[in-house]
């Protein structure tokens, strides 16, 4: 095995030459979103709940709401890290800046949305996005001197 190799999980896994990239174009990034996109509108989540008087277990199915998160681990298991393309890593990824943005946009508008209309928990909507109400509370204490 060369030294541009690692071997995981008896899988020999080349490295890429030094300044290709994953992803070809950005086009070819947001092919890769949108194939996200549907894995995780298409897949929601279960939940068993017990209703009625007798317990009956009723299945509760919840759709998937985007995240970064998700979205970045979803390349991992495809091709790789993309966090240089989302970081402009050295520069070299300036052509991905607008169709990241892009990406980061249409995420933030389902989280907020799903967060409005209840769909997804709308406190941790806001924290995510920034969205917390922000309260400055200032308390001025005077010492008075009555010894005088």
């Amino acid at each position: 095995m060369s030294r541009d190799s690692i071997n995981i999980h008896n899988k020999v896994i080349m490295a890429r030459p030094k300044g290709t990239k994953y992803i070809k174009t950005p086009e070819k990034m947001w092919e890769l979103f949108e194939s996200y996109r549907k894995e995780v509108k298409g897949n929601p989540r279960v939940v068993y709940e017990f209703v009625g008087r007798d317990g009956n277990e009723v299945q509760k199915r919840l759709e998937r709401p985007l995240t970064m998160e998700g979205f970045k681990n979803y390349c991992y298991d495809v091709i790789g890290c993309v966090e240089q393309y989302f970081t402009n890593q050295g520069g070299l990824y300036q052509d991905y800046i607008s169709i990241c943005s892009r990406i980061k946009e249409v995420i933030r508008q389902d989280q907020i949305e799903g967060g409005m209309v209840g769909q997804y928990n709308p406190s941790i909507t806001q924290r995510l996005n920034s969205l917390t109400d922000k309260k400055q509370h200032d308390v001025n204490v005077t010492k008075f001197d009555f010894d005088e």
